[in-house]
This record gives C-alpha cells, sequence and structure tokens, in this order.
C-alpha cells in the first residue's frame, strides 16, 4: 500500500507544518492568479491563430494569397464563427477541416465551445486552456496526496502551479495545456485503484481469519469506488489520445506501471486502457488516416538521415532543461543553454533518485521514476530507432506529459529525503520557479501586430498594400486578425524570391491604387527562405520608383516567428 502519514485526531498540528502548508496554498494560489491576469498579455503567436480558424470551423474555406493584393478583411472573416452554418455544421467543418492539421480534434472542440459562448478573444480561448490548466493543478494535489499524504498533494500542485513551462502552456491557446490534465487524472486513477485493491485485499483476508477485525467496506461501497475510477481512467485516456498523438507513450507507460505495481489486478486496469484505446478508434480509423496522407510533409520532416544518438541524447537534455528550469524562456536562447540547463535537471533528478533510494523510499521513488522517466525512455527508444527528433520538437512541448511525473519526483523528495531542509528546498524551487516565471510574463512581451495596427491607423482613410515575404497562414492570420477589418488594407504576400517581381508587375499595372506601403519582411517565414540581402535590394528598388521611406522599425516577441521589419513608404507626394 502506498504510504501515508499517520492520521491521529488528537495529535495537534505543530505551528511550523501549518504555516508551511499555508505557504503552499499561497503559491497555488499566485500561480492560478498569474493565469489569469495574463490571459490577454501578449497576442497569439503563430499557432495559436491556427487553433482560431481551426476550432471556427473556417479552414476549410483559408486560400493560400496569390500574386494578387486581396482585401485582409477576407481573412478576417474566417477568424470568426460563421453566421451560415449551425452548430452541427461547424463541428463537421471542425473535423473536416482537421484532415489538413496535425493533431486530434478534442482541444479544437472545447475552443469552439468556448468561440460559440464568448467569442474569439486571446483571453476566451486561453480562458478554455486555463480551466484544464486549474483542473490539472487541483487533480494533481489528488495525486500527491495518494502518495506522500495532505502536505505532499499540496508541494505537487505548488510545483505544477507555478512552474515556468507549464504556466507558459497554459497561457498557450493550443492542446498542451489539458494534456496535462488527462495525464495527471489517468495516473491518479490509476493510484487509486492500486490502493484501493491493495486495502481491500489486506482487509478482506484479515477478515476472513479474524472475526474480531472490521471487515472489509461492503460491496457497494467498493463497488462504486472502483467504477468512479475506472471511469475516469477510461475518460482520461480517450480524452488524452483525442488531445495528442505522442499520449500514445503515457498510455503505455500507464500500462507498465501496472504491471510492476500492480499484477494481481492487471487485467482490470488492463480493461480501462483498452476500453479508453477503444473510444479514441472512430476518430484513429477515420482521421489520422487521412491526416498521415494529406500532412506526410509536416510528418516526414521529424526523421532525418543524420540524426545520431548523440542528437537524441542532446534532444532529451535540452527537453528536460525546458521542462523543469527555462520555460518558455527556451523559445529565445540557444540550444546549447538548454543543453546545460538540461544536464542541471538530470543532475538533480539523479541526485534525488540516489538519495531516496539510500533512504529506503524505493516504493515512492519507483513510481515517480516510472510515471516521469519511462514516457520518455519509451519516445528516446522511438527516435533512436526512427533516426527521428520528437522527444524536443516545439521546444519539448510534445512531451509535455513527463512534466507531472518528474515533478512527483521532486516532490517525493522534499516530502522523504530531505528531512530538516524540507521547507527550506521547497521554499527555493518555488521562488526560482516564480522568479523564472515572472520576468518571462513580465519582461518579453508579445505586441508586435499592435504595432503594425498602430502605423496603419495613423492615416485610416489612406489605401495601404501590406508586403510580406511569407505566405505562411500563421502569418497571414495574425496581421488579419489584429489589424481592424474596416480599414482599406490589402496584403500582398509571396516568398522571398518573387516578392520583388510580383510587387513590380503589381504597381505597374495598379500605379495609382496605393498611397502607402508597408512593407514586412519576416525573418522566418516558415513556408520559405528568409530574405537575401539581394532580395531586399531588389524589393528597395522596386519601392523606391514611386515611394519614399518614411519609418523603418524593428518588430519582435518571444520567439523567431515574430522577428519582423517595418518599413513604411509613401507616395512621393504625400
Amino acid at each position: 500500500s502506498l504510504p501515508h502519514p499517520p492520521m491521529n485526531r488528537g495529535l495537534r498540528i505543530p505551528k511550523q507544518l501549518l504555516q508551511f502548508s499555508s505557504l503552499l496554498l499561497l503559491v497555488i494560489a499566485i500561480g492560478i492568479l498569474l493565469r489569469i491576469i495574463n490571459l490577454g498579455s501578449r497576442e497569439f503567436w503563430y499557432d495559436e491563430v491556427l487553433s482560431v480558424i481551426l476550432s471556427n470551423g473556417q479552414k476549410g474555406n483559408y486560400q493560400t494569397p496569390s500574386d494578387l493584393p486581396v482585401a485582409l478583411s477576407n481573412y478576417s472573416a474566417w477568424l470568426s464563427l460563421s453566421p451560415k452554418t449551425g452548430m452541427i455544421g461547424t463541428v463537421i467543418n471542425i473535423l473536416r477541416g482537421l484532415a489538413g492539421d496535425v493533431h486530434p480534434p478534442l482541444s479544437y472542440l472545447s475552443f469552439y465551445v468556448g468561440t460559440l459562448l464568448f467569442g474569439n478573444g486571446e483571453a476566451v480561448l486561453r480562458g478554455v486552456v486555463v480551466l484544464f490548466s486549474v483542473g490539472a493543478i487541483l487533480s494533481a494535489y489528488g495525486l500527491g496526496r495518494t502518495v506522500l499524504g495532505h502536505r505532499g498533494g499540496l508541494v505537487l500542485a505548488a510545483l505544477l502551479a507555478v512552474n515556468p513551462f507549464y504556466l507558459s502552456h497554459s497561457l498557450n491557446a493550443r492542446m498542451y495545456g489539458s494534456l496535462v490534465l488527462w495525464t495527471v487524472l489517468s495516473a491518479w486513477a490509476t493510484l487509486e485503484l492500486r490502493e484501493w485493491g491493495m486495502k481491500n485485499g489486506k482487509e478482506g483476508s484479515i477478515a476472513k481469519s479474524s472475526p474480531e477485525v472490521i471487515a472489509a467496506p461492503p460491496i457497494s461501497r467498493r463497488l462504486q469506488h472502483q467504477l468512479l475510477w475506472s471511469g475516469i481512467l477510461i475518460i482520461s485516456v480517450t480524452a488524452g489520445l483525442l488531445t495528442q498523438y505522442l499520449f500514445v507513450y503515457w498510455v503505455m507507460t500507464l500500462g507498465i506501471f501496472v504491471l510492476i505495481f500492480d499484477r494481481r489486478r492487471w487485467w482490470q486496469n488492463g480493461l480501462c486502457l483498452g476500453a479508453g484505446v477503444l473510444l479514441w478508434m472512430p476518430w484513429f480509423l477515420w482521421g489520422t488516416r487521412q491526416q498521415l496522407r494529406n500532412r506526410s510533409d509536416v510528418f516526414s520532416q521529424l526523421s532525418q538521415d543524420k540524426v545520431t544518438p548523440l542528437n537524441n541524447l542532446e534532444d532529451v537534455a535540452q527537453t528536460l532543461g525546458t521542462h523543469l528550469l527555462l520555460g518558455d524562456w527556451a523559445t529565445s536562447l540557444s540550444t546549447a543553454i538548454a543543453t546545460v540547463a538540461g544536464c542541471v535537471a538530470i543532475a538533480v533528478l539523479v541526485a534525488c533518485g540516489i538519495t531516496l533510494w539510500r533512504k529506503h523510499e524505493r516504493s515512492t521513488l519507483g513510481i515517480a521514476l516510472v510515471l516521469g522517466i519511462i514516457p520518455l525512455l519509451l519516445a528516446l527508444a522511438m527516435d533512436v530507432a526512427g533516426k527521428k527528433l520528437t522527444v524536443g520538437f516545439g521546444w519539448g512541448r510534445s512531451m509535455i506529459f513527463i512534466l507531472p511525473g518528474c515533478l512527483l519526483l521532486l516532490a517525493v523528495w522534499l516530502e522523504r529525503a530531505a528531512d530538516k531542509w524540507r521547507q527550506t528546498a521547497a521554499a527555493i524551487l518555488l521562488v526560482l520557479y516564480l522568479s523564472i516565471s515572472s520576468a518571462d510574463l513580465g519582461t518579453r512581451h508579445r505586441q508586435m501586430f499592435h504595432q503594425i495596427a498602430d502605423l496603419i491607423e495613423q492615416e485610416p482613410t489612406t489605401p495601404t498594400l501590406i508586403v510580406m515575404n511569407s505566405n505562411a497562414w500563421g502569418h497571414v492570420l495574425r496581421l488579419a486578425y489584429y489589424i481592424p477589418s474596416n480599414l482599406p488594407v490589402k496584403l500582398l504576400s509571396q516568398k522571398s524570391d518573387r516578392l520583388a517581381p510580383t510587387l513590380e508587375e503589381r504597381l505597374a499595372s495598379e500605379p495609382t491604387q496605393y498611397q502607402r506601403i508597408l512593407w514586412l519582411d519576416s525573418a522566418r517565414p516558415v513556408w520559405g527562405r528568409a530574405s537575401t540581402p539581394s532580395q531586399r535590394e531588389q524589393v528597395q528598388k522596386v519601392l523606391n520608383q514611386r515611394f519614399k521611406l518614411q519609418k523603418t522599425q524593428q518588430l519582435s516577441g518571444t520567439m523567431e516567428l515574430d522577428q519582423f521589419t517595418a518599413q513604411l513608404y509613401k507616395t512621393s507626394g504625400s
């Protein structure tokens, strides 16, 4: 049975421990408050605006910009729900639109519900993820309490609440914040089923041999408990698989956990895991096959012939460094720094494991290692075999389901091995997390497209052409989202090598159409290469024939995708 601290109603709780618990509750409250006050503090990043159009069921209407200027308001219309489509039609369109995506539908359907009720604002879509993250924090308390007791549950919940990586993804209108909820819930349910089964097994056997000992709980109570946690396990497994495909590593981990720690009831847990997978199968058979066919280019990017096992190990180190130390800072730091941070994180985890082993806390150590390290090792093994780099994809966000287990290992060390340094060590770690998170949210701003809109709104009635060296839909849609749709703005969006000749052709055919040109040069066009100095000179030459440069402005956010050079040109007579 999982060890619990002794419960004695006659024992008075020491004042120092009460203060420690109050401090943990305060940290949890701060973590939730940081999420609420930062719902709209940053613009949508590239992938978030894709969530907007996919959850509106409008992805099928999207058209990549051609060599003809198009009114930006046309794209703005695709960022809202269509008034002509009902709920059922929108859901069908969402599922159809996902055929060209690489993720399952559950997160987009949850965003659709939020949009339907409250609109497509930043705070609404991120608010959906924040609700999931609050649920994950509360569930983390339940998971930690099952393993470590009440105080251990608070420690784990506090660590998750202010962990920089999870805090950043709790404010990201994507699927990763909700994925942690399904991870924690499924782990909690598995442990509850194990704990309850062992408890009843012991009490039942004692009751048969000694009538003086209290018998096991009534069958009805046992059945209710088992049905409740079995249902939670089935739902969380299904929801996780419908949220992100790599969650399959987590499902495999739960199966390994059962075989190691709950072999007597392996078939019962196996039925629950199997039921969750079975409920996921309709989407897998219908949607996943279409995604593999339509987005084979994306999936193939993860496989590279030149990937070596050393690259895979670096990938693991960078992922652990991002998860446990850097958080969203990793998006603007070098991979070398992430690797160093990962080595520090690995050293800390190894030290925690060795200390717990020497303290004979091998059961709780084993639980934390299985939940935190096994899914990482499974993914690493698949990457090495397939010469892939999925572990570190997207700064490690695809492996976010390893985070609760890693934090559980830290919580186990704090509760079972830190001894008199428990409160000091916990305070240092929590203050470190809060400092990293606060510095991230307070100093790393993302307001590039608001600045572009401000430039255009200085003369709101002047016809303006935006010229951009990227036709990637994340860039195009962010322009459409943040620039008011009632302004007379058109967009000419081309790859870097085609921008100058296309612009010259359009200005020759429409010499008096535009009084202002706003040239946006993206540092990372996504679907093409960045502009070379020669290509920039060609664009400048075309513009200088009829326009004068009025202003140059560097725009930046929290990652390379946010970097633009904005140059505003006006006609010579303006």
